[in-house]
């Protein structure tokens, strides 16, 4: 037993002893390794493990790209980067690679914590990030961990503790922070931020400086994105002095033509000019003429997503639509980019929140109905087609206020989108449609009413005024172009409440409403500044219809919305009344006055009748009697012919109609006819009944069987002296063709008959016998 034992440990030592050596030899390989020099090809080329290897290859990543050609090495080398690099070059791989390198070769286990944080500034991005290692990592021992919004906190907490690879938002990884027990950071060796130019944004400023506040400042920090913050500030706050740049884009005047590392060699870029209120009927036009496409139509709010895709919606432009929004459920939000990435041509119709790092394959085209607030945003968003090599197209449409200056902003960086003409052939406007759906729907007339605000909410908060000129927004044409039937007055609220809600937006809920308790850990109203139970909470819900507090807003402006959401509200102006301008009011003291207050046909001849309007199937309105015009009517010829065709043509409708009525009343004199003769022929039988029942004799009625025909038998044909036939009526003689049996000792048993079937069936044996 001894001997076993001591061999298996002298195996694990063994063990140990080459794993050991191995990794010495790669960190050699390491640091002789000359990404200058030594220009790989493959990942084998490259000093990594075998293990990572292996997952590379089973993944079917065998390649490198750009990026990670130059990026992998220095990362290795423990060096901090900050890579740029155009959309669809696999930066992802770029920093998982050196993630796992580092915890391999530091010999990384569950019982060291967390080793690796991984921040990503969307959860579909993050949800993408955590796909691809579970992919590569198979064959290594560490555990992976992926945080997000609108997941379980407490099912995430419990496993927090055991995770060596965290990635996750900004708000949910400091919600962690805050709440888990096991989560920490002290021997944390990599932090990676991903799309690090939002990361480091106004929205995620604060969020983003709790997290670092947190992380040991030895750690390595890697930083990628394909529009890269390169600002001081910034690259302080993450304790970034001895780092290296990596993929910097190339100068826009540069000699071989190619459009730099902004966007894709392969991505064929174009732009329209079109003005604001005719955006829709461009999009919807292109939508119908690309029937067999895969595209992503752009815009700038979640609200005129939602409007945009239930309008559409209802129109069936002939292709598969979709929606996605950073207001959707988690489960809704991963059903939809699931579905969108397996279908071959669909319509998705999004914000910005599917704009950076999603990979989703196969898309044709990216329409930016709404133009983005700077070239950075743009080139997140056209990089979601033509990824990897592959062909693609982009359109952006732009107003004649936005076209020079945002052209110009692109120029800098050396993209110059084609311009493109519109075929008025293939053009169609939607203005009547969507003006009867909203006529006929007031919930989707509230939803036109939030995407008009939030559009012009998104201009007045541009920082770039040159291209976003706020002043000069036609909204009364762009309401129109809604279906609205004008534009909502609206109240602007001032800057510092947009920066808060910018903010807010961006921070945990969770960590909200735990800044908001009581010392006894209840909820507080932060109006009354009371403590509020599920009770209060359950008696304070409101009606989630259209008629809604949020509709109200909307029509009355009865309350304000919340800073952090809107900040621009509706205002009905000059809403109080001066006694002093108010008419008069008198009760009417003649009777003619009286009479005519309290006459609704008296009042309508002074003030004349309300026009009534009608919707055709084109969604025109027109009156409900319309009268024809005079060269119409002459058109259709003469008076005189006209009044003989129609007195023809309503002389045929009524000959029909007189066929029609002679007809029914034929039927109806039958009707009366067969009940008389039913009554009569019951009345018949009751007496035969009777007859039967008292004499105590055997009699049978003869006949045809028929009630009808008997009863003509009752009238005979008698002639008058002048000739003339008449009808009278002759005694009706039951026992004319009465048989009696008479009792001579022999007798037949009977039943007592009931019908005239039965009667007769007798008389036919009593003939007999």
């Amino acid at each position: 037993m001894g001997k076993v034992r001591n061999s298996k440990t002298s195996l694990r030592k063994e063990q140990r002893k080459k794993e050991a050596e191995y990794i010495n030899d790669l960190e050699r390989r390491i640091e002789e390794y000359d990404p200058k020099t030594s220009k790989a090809v493959f990942f084998k080329d490259l000093p990594i493990s075998d293990a990572t290897l292996k997952g590379l290859k089973e993944a079917s990543f065998v390649k490198l790209t750009e990026i990670q050609r130059d990026s992998i090495p220095v990362s290795l080398k423990n060096r901090d980067v900050l890579g740029a690099a155009k959309t669809g070059s696999g930066k992802t791989l770029a920093f998982l690679v050196p993630v796992l390198e580092k915890l391999y070769r530091a010999r990384w286990t569950e019982f060291d914590g967390l080793g690796a944080l991984i921040i990503s500034p969307t959860r579909e991005l993050a949800m993408q990030i955590y796909e691809v290692l579970t992919k590569i990592g198979g064959h290594t021992s560490f555990s992976a961990g992926l945080v997000i919004g609108g997941k379980d906190v407490k099912f995430e907490s419990e496993r927090i503790s055991r995770i060596n690879i965290l990635i996750g938002t900004p708000g949910r990884i400091l919600q962690h922070m805050d709440q888990a027990v096991g989560l920490n950071t002290d021997n944390l060796q990599m932090l990676v931020l991903d799309e690090a130019d939002r990361c480091l944004d106004m929205g995620f400023k604060k969020t983003l400086d709790a997290i670092v506040s947190n992380l040991p400042p030895s750690r390595q920090t890697l930083l990628f994105s394909a529009t890269q913050s390169q600002s001081l500030d910034d690259l302080t706050r993450l304790s970034l002095t001895d780092y290296q740049t990596v993929g910097a884009p190339k100068s826009a005047h540069a000699d071989n033509g190619e459009n730099g590392l902004s966007t894709p060699e392969t991505l064929q870029q174009s732009y329209i000019t079109v003005e604001l209120a005719d955006k829709l009927d461009i999009l919807f036009s292109f939508i119908k003429t690309h029937l067999k496409s895969k595209m992503i139509v752009f815009l700038s709010s979640s609200k005129q997503v939602h409007f945009v895709y239930e309008t559409f919606r209802k129109m069936q432009p002939g292709i598969s639509l979709m929606h996605l929004h950073g207001r959707q459920k988690q489960t809704a939000r991963t059903e939809t980019l699931d579905k969108f990435s397996r279908a071959q041509q669909v319509c998705l119709i999004a914000t910005d929140v599917v704009a950076r790092g999603i990979d989703f394959p196969g898309v044709d085209w990216v329409i930016q109905v709404d133009c983005p607030e700077d070239v950075d945003t743009y080139i997140h968003r056209v990089g979601r087609s033509a990824r990897y090599g592959k062909r693609g197209k982009s359109l952006i449409m732009l107003t004649p206020r936005e076209q020079e200056g945002f052209l110009k902003r692109l120029k800098t960086k050396n993209i110059e989108p084609n311009l493109l003409t519109i075929k008025q052939s293939k053009k169609k406007s939607i203005k009547p449609q969507l003006q009867s759906l909203l006529f006929k729907d007031p919930e989707l007339k509230y939803l036109g009413q939030k995407a008009f605000i939030s559009y012009v909410r998104s201009i007045y908060i541009q920082k770039d005024k040159e291209v976003f000129k706020f002043e000069d927004l036609p909204t009364e044409e762009f309401a129109q172009s809604l279906g609205l039937p004008g534009a909502p007055k609206i109240k602007i609220k001032g800057m510092k409440a947009i920066e808060r809600a910018k903010t807010l937006k961006n921070t945990s809920r969770q960590l909200l409403s735990l800044s908001k308790t009581s010392e006894d850990g209840e909820p507080i109203n932060e109006k009354t500044r009371e403590v509020k139970t599920k009770y209060d909470k359950m008696f304070g819900r409101k009606n989630q219809t259209v008629l809604s507090e949020h509709y109200l807003n909307i029509t009355k402006s009865n309350a304000q919305e919340d800073e952090d959401e809107n900040f621009m509200t509706v205002k009905r102006q000059n809403h109080k009344l001066n006694e002093d301008e108010l008419p008069e009011l008198t009760v009417p003291t003649s009777k003619r006055s009286i009479k005519k207050a309290l006459s609704k046909k008296a009042s309508l001849s002074s003030k004349g009748n309300a026009t009534k309007m009608v919707f055709d199937d084109e969604g025109t309105a027109h009156p409900v009697y319309e009268l024809e015009g005079e060269e119409e009517f002459h058109k259709k010829g003469s008076a005189e012919s006209q009044k003989k065709e129609f007195l023809e043509k309503e002389t045929k409708v009524m000959a029909a109609v007189d066929s029609d009525d002679k007809k029914l009343a034929k039927e109806k004199r039958q009707e009366k006819k067969r009940k008389r003769l039913e009554a009569m022929r019951r009345e018949m039988e009751a007496e035969l009944a009777e007859e039967y029942s008292d004499e105590a004799e055997t009699v049978a009625q003869l006949g045809t069987g028929n009630l009808s025909d008997d009863m003509e038998d009752d009238y005979e044909s008698d002639s008058d002296e002048n000739g003339r036939q008449s009808k009278k009526h002759k005694s009706v003689n039951y026992k004319r063709h009465a048989a009696v049996v008479e009792d001579h000792g022999d007798f037949i048993e009977v039943e007592e008959p009931h019908t005239l079937e039965d009667l007769e069936s007798l008389t036919a044996r009593l003939i007999e016998s």
